[in-house]
């Protein structure tokens, strides 16, 4: 499938998108200058017949990691949220194989409620991300501290400031930009909360996590 899929992609394959798509992360990686709506489209069938299966097909997304396209990196997370009632705590092993490679925020941000969900069958995922928010690699933390995005109401408040507090004093701007984001997004559903929070922590914050936090506050 990882072939057929490949094949897909090159045939579709803009080129002038793809320098404007390879500049926009930087020129760190290839692409094939298929924009998100394209990509999803080409990939529908696909996606709507894996969740026909219960098995996580690891050598799939493991051909997708490997290849020079992000578009394939992009597929393999599509692929990973069709699946997602599947994936179990064990299955973060083989993820983090893909947080600790290729990375930059597209990924990253792409994988972090994945594997914040499975937290919803198994909490083990709150030990585990506690452990990542301090972890020397700031592309792990950035997971750990936005792995509740989009939780509102389900957020698991202790688990969150614990994380974010471990992240406070960062120069990192991807970690500034994560606490930011994170509290912006929970303000949504408990402003009051997390305005005590930046009352409580506002000496310790970089401008910029202020800045983000309180956009709808």
């Amino acid at each position: 499938m990882y072939l057929e899929i490949k094949k897909l992609f090159e045939e579709n394959r803009d080129e002038t998108n793809a320098v404007k798509m390879a500049a926009y992360m930087r020129n760190q990686f290839s692409f094939y200058g298929l924009a998100t709506p394209k990509r999803k489209s080409l990939c529908r069938v696909f996606l709507k017949d894996a969740k026909k299966g219960t098995v996580i097909d690891w050598n799939f997304l493991d051909q997708c990691w490997n290849d020079e396209y992000r578009e394939l990196q992009y597929l393999a997370i599509d692929y990973l949220a069709a699946m997602q009632k599947f994936l179990t705590y064990d299955d973060i092993t083989n993820i983090r194989k893909y947080v600790k490679t290729k990375q930059w925020w597209d990924t990253i941000d792409g994988l972090d409620r994945i594997i914040g969900n499975i937290a919803f069958v198994d909490d083990r995922v709150n030990d585990l991300m506690l452990q990542w928010s301090v972890d020397e690699d700031f592309w792990v933390r950035r997971i750990a501290i936005d792995h509740q995005l989009c939780r509102k109401d389900q957020t698991d408040r202790d688990l969150l400031e614990k994380i974010l507090v471990n992240n406070l004093g960062s120069s990192e701007f991807f970690i500034n930009k994560a606490i930011g984001w994170s509290l912006r997004d929970y303000s949504k559903s408990n402003p009051d909360w997390v305005r005590r929070f930046l009352e409580r922590y506002r000496n310790q914050m970089n401008p910029l996590s202020i800045k983000e936090a309180s956009k709808y506050l």
